[in-house]
C-alpha cells in the first residue's frame, strides 16, 4: 500500500509558530499558511515562495488537498480549532496544552479517536536526544529505583501572552517527567502560585506531583527569572542524573549517589534539534496511522493535572480567568474565521 503524500497547513505563524513553518517547508510536506496578522504572512511569501497563505481558517477546511493542521495559537483558542480540523476529517497537530480545560481535551481525543485520526500534541521533550538517552538510562536500571524528579524551567517572558506560566511552561514538565519515569501522575499534592504585577496572570508557579508507585516531582516555572535556568534532575536509589538544557554540550550528567565528587557525562546521543523529530514523527503518524507518542491521551493526562493544580492555587478566583480567556478565545476566533 503506497504512503499518501502529507500535505500539512500549519495555523499560526508567530515567533514559535515559524520553526513549525521552517521544519515541515524543509520536510516537504507544508501546503499552507493560515494567520490573520497580515506581515506574518507576508515574512511566509517572502521566504517560502511556492506555499499558499491565507487569512480565512475556513480555506483550511475546506481544501481537500490538505491531509493535516499544525495548530500554533494561543492555548485558548485549541479546542475550536482542534475540533474543527478533527470534524473536517484532518490528521491534528496541535501546540501544547491541546487545551486548559480537562474536558475539552477528552472530548478531542475521543473525537480523534472515532474518526480514526492522529491527534498528537506538541510536547517536544519527548522527542528531545537527551532526553530519551535519560529515559534508556532509567529503563536500565543505571539510577536504580526512580525515587524523586525536579524539573526548573525558569526564563523571562516579557509578553506574557498565555494564561500563566504554568499553562505556557508545565506541559513541558509533566510530560517529561511522565515519560522519562515511566510514572502516571496520580494527584497534585501542592500548588503555589503568584503574579509579580499583582493581577490574574501568575508569572511564577510552583506544584508538587505525586506519581505511581510512591514517587514525587516538583515543578517550578518562571516568567521573570533573568538568568535562564532549564533543568531536569531524576534520582534514583543508585544514581541521579542532570539535565541542563541551557548548555551546548554535555547536556545530561550523571552522578553516583554515594560517591562524593564521582560522575560520568554520557555523550552517546545524537544531536538533532528536537522539532525536527517531532515533525518527522507526526509526518510518519500521518502515513501508517501509528499512535503518536504525544498523542490525545498524553495531552489529557497533562491538562487534567494543571487544572487541577490551577484550581488549587487560585481557588474562586479561576472562575474569574476562565471568563477572560472566554472573551478572548471568541474574539480569536472570530478574527481567524472571517480574516
Amino acid at each position: 500500500m503506497m504512503k499518501r503524500k502529507q500535505k500539512i497547513a500549519v495555523i499560526g505563524c508567530g515567533l514559535w509558530g515559524r520553526n513549525i513553518v521552517r521544519n515541515f517547508y524543509n520536510l516537504n510536506v507544508l501546503n499552507t499558511v493560515c494567520d490573520f496578522d497580515e506581515d506574518n504572512l507576508k515574512q511566509v511569501t517572502e521566504q517560502y515562495s511556492e506555499v499558499k497563505v491565507t487569512k480565512d481558517f475556513n480555506d483550511i477546511l475546506n481544501d481537500p488537498e490538505i491531509t493535516a493542521a499544525a495548530v500554533v495559537t494561543p492555548s485558548h483558542t485549541h479546542y475550536k480549532l482542534v475540533k474543527s480540523i478533527l470534524e473536517a476529517g484532518k490528521n491534528v497537530y496541535v501546540e501544547k496544552p491541546v487545551s486548559t480545560v480537562a474536558r475539552e481535551a477528552k472530548e478531542l481525543t475521543e473525537l480523534a479517536q472515532k474518526k480514526g485520526l492522529i491527534l498528537m500534541v506538541g510536547h517536544l521533550l519527548l522527542y528531545h536526544p537527551a532526553v530519551n538517552r535519560l529515559k534508556m538510562l532509567v529503563q536500565e536500571g543505571a539510577l536504580g529505583e526512580i525515587v524523586y524528579a525536579q524539573s526548573d524551567r525558569l526564563n523571562v517572558n516579557y509578553f506574557k501572552n498565555d494564561r500563566s506560566v504554568m499553562w505556557d511552561l508545565a506541559p513541558h514538565d509533566v510530560s517529561v517527567i511522565s515519560y522519562v519515569t515511566g510514572k502516571e501522575p496520580v494527584r497534585v499534592i501542592s500548588a503555589v502560585g503568584c503574579s509579580s504585577e499583582r493581577n490574574e496572570i501568575m508569572d511564577i508557579t510552583h506544584i508538587g506531583i505525586e506519581l505511581e508507585d510512591g514517587v514525587t516531582a516538583m515543578i517550578s516555572d518562571s516568567w521573570i527569572t533573568p538568568q535562564k535556568h532549564v533543568t531536569l534532575l531524576v534520582r534514583g536509589t543508585k544514581a541521579t542524573a542532570v539535565l541542563d538544557d541551557t548548555v551546548a554540550e554535555n547536556k545530561l550528567v550523571l552522578f553516583d549517589n554515594y560517591t562524593q565528587g564521582n560522575q560520568n557525562i554520557r555523550l552517546d546521543y545524537l544531536e538533532i534539534e528536537p522539532l525536527k523529530l517531532e515533525c518527522q514523527h507526526f509526518i510518519s503518524c500521518c502515513e501508517t496511522g501509528r499512535k503518536a507518542r504525544s498523542d490525545g491521551d498524553n495531552g489529557f493526562m497533562v491538562t487534567a493535572i494543571l487544572e487541577e493544580a490551577e484550581k488549587i492555587m487560585l481557588g474562586e478566583k479561576v472562575k474569574k480567568l476562565d471568563e477572560v480567556n472566554f472573551a478572548l478565545s471568541r474574539l480569536k476566533s472570530i478574527k481567524q474565521l472571517k480574516g
